[in-house]
Formats: C-alpha cells, structure tokens, sequence
C-alpha cells in the first residue's frame, strides 16, 4: 500500500525502510480462498464486472471510484523491464474498471518514474486522478524543487491531489501546495500519515488547516481512526484516503487455512482481501482505499470490493473476531 515506506520521508530512516520491505511481501494466498465447498476453479482470474461504488468530495462535490491504487513497493522496480509487464496488465484492469485514484510518492524510490513511464505509454492520464506528495523535504523551496521533478517524473502538468506526507513541515508544505492550487497545477491538497500514534497531531492539523483530504492508515486491526480522524473528516466535510488496509500483508497470514464466514455472499465477498476492503469501506466517512498489489489476478480481486453490499455492524465484529 501507499503506507509500507511512508516514513522514508525521514532521511534517518531509509535503512529502516528497506528492512520492513519484506512485509509488503507477504503472501495473499489465504485473500483468494473461496467460501467452503468451493472448488480451485471458483477461485480463478475471473474477469471484473459491475460497477464500482462512488463517493463524494466533499471540497468539489466530484464523485471517485472507492478503489483505488497504492504505488509503494509494486512500483519501486527501477529499470526492470520484465517487472513492468505485470504493473501494465494492473493498470489497465485497474481504468478498464472504471478505477481512477492512484497514489504515489517522491520517496518511494522509482515508482514516480515507474508510473509515469506505464502512464504516458498506455495513454492514460487523462483518466486518472493522480495523488503524489511532498515528502521528506523542508522549506518552500525544497518543496517546490521536489514537487517540479515529480511533474517530470510523472510526465504531467498537474497534480490531482498533493499532500504533505507524515506531517513534516506541514503547514509551509501545505502553504506550497495551496500556491499551486492557486496556479492551476494541482486541484486538491492535503496531509497524510500511517500510524496510529499520529492520529492525533492529525486531528489538529486537520481542524487548524482544513485540508480537502486526509490519508490515514485504517483495517480490521488498527482502529485508531475511528475515535477521531472519521468524526472529524464528516464535521470538517474533508475526503479520507485509507492506506494499509491489509497490513502489508499480515492479515492473510492470521486468516491462512480459516473459511471464509458463511456471510461473505451476503456482501458480495468470495476473497479475504475483499472482506478486508469492504470493513475499511463500510466506515461512511472513507471516501478511498488504496490497495498496491503488481498482481493482475489480486488486482481484479481488490476492484471487486468496490461493488455490492458492505458490511454492517455486526459482520464487521465478526470480522474483527476472525482476525483476532
């Protein structure tokens, strides 16, 4: 997801980064295990269909698709030519879905220059709703310098949406990305974290700053934004973006060899990851999550999360205790 290396931002920490990649490479597996009884063929690269739920903006009143895409970790692939192949298959189920919201980030080492270059060669900018950050920097024009290279990087002139990563420097960064809200090169700011433990610097920064968006980290196991982040986005009338809805990848080890609950069809459900993705977006104030996978077949998986029913409130319980 977008979060698995959100806190390279801070130079100290880059080695730290690298020495939790492993996680975002846990098996998902147990995300594609289809409901008792089910056969391997039940659980095969079906094509998506249907069409994927909506929700508002509440700065613009525009409506977006409520799956979206991390970049962090899938992209970061550097020139590797035959790792490119796959990102391009998950792209394009991904706008073929009817899917618009990608976020990325500077300091997630190449996945700007990735996605930029799979971007432009497939033509198909103008159908998403591109997210990046100014990450890691201080000063304005630190900023301004890091946000002109991802112009580049991205093979854009705009920006849908810039936001002010893990709260460093915030308000001259979000000061920085109003100026160019103001210039007409980016249409929406805002400011992100993924820990639990920063919700609430959050929480005054959103009430002092009012951004049009937040990013946070929400799933079945790290409720944090549920005391203060969701009331306060519906008060304030701010988007939220959700990251680490799978927990790079460690709720699928602690649902491995488990059926799914006899509910799932109920929701339109036949994976874990969907249940997962549902739980996230069954919480009203959650206008996207951004799932990262450079997996065609996960990437339809994911997509299918975004249609039917989700689930009420004792279904999430029930999920909370299958994780547990």
């Amino acid at each position: 997801m977008a979060s698995r290396r959100d806190f390279l931002s801070s130079g100290a920490v880059v080695a730290a980064g690298f020495a939790l990649a492993p996680l975002s490479a846990c098996s998902r597996e147990p995300a594609s295990a289809a409901a008792p009884g089910a056969s391997d063929s039940a659980r095969a690269d079906k094509p998506f269909s249907g069409t994927l739920l909506k929700r508002k903006i509440p700065a613009t009143g525009e409506s977006i698709p409520i799956i979206g895409l991390g970049t962090s970790g899938n992209f970061e692939i550097g020139d590797d030519a035959a790792a490119r192949e796959p990102l391009r298959e998950v792209l394009k189920r991904f706008v073929d879905a009817g899917a618009t919201v990608v976020d990325t980030a500077p300091t997630y080492s190449s996945a700007e220059d990735v996605l930029g270059e799979l971007v432009a060669a497939a033509k198909l900018r103008e159908k998403l709703f591109l997210a990046t950050k100014l990450s890691g920097v201080d000063g304005r024009e630190e900023g301004l310098s890091q946000f002109e290279r991802s112009l580049r990087r991205l093979r854009t002139e705009r920006i849908d949406l810039l936001q002010v990563h893990n709260l460093r420097d915030t308000r001259t960064q979000l000061a920085l990305a109003r100026e160019l809200k103001q210039q007409g090169k980016v249409r929406l700011v805002g400011l992100t974290h993924y820990r639990e433990e920063a919700q609430e610097q959050l929480a005054q920064d959103m009430r002092a700053l009012k951004p049009d968006f937040v990013q946070i980290n929400y799933s079945v196991i790290s409720r944090g934004a549920e005391r203060s982040i969701f009331p306060l986005a519906r008060e304030l009338g701010i988007a939220v973006m959700i990251n680490r809805a799978f927990e790079d990848g460690r709720l699928f080890a602690q649902v491995k060899g488990k059926p799914l609950p006899a509910w799932a069809a109920e929701v339109d459900a036949d994976s874990w990851a969907q249940l997962f993705l549902k739980f996230v977006l069954s919480e009203p104030a959650v206008t996207v999550v951004i799932p990262a996978t450079s997996k065609p077949k996960n990437q339809t998986d994911n997509l299918k999360a975004g249609v039917g029913a989700m689930l009420d409130a004792k279904q999430r319980e029930e999920l909370v205790a299958a994780v547990g």
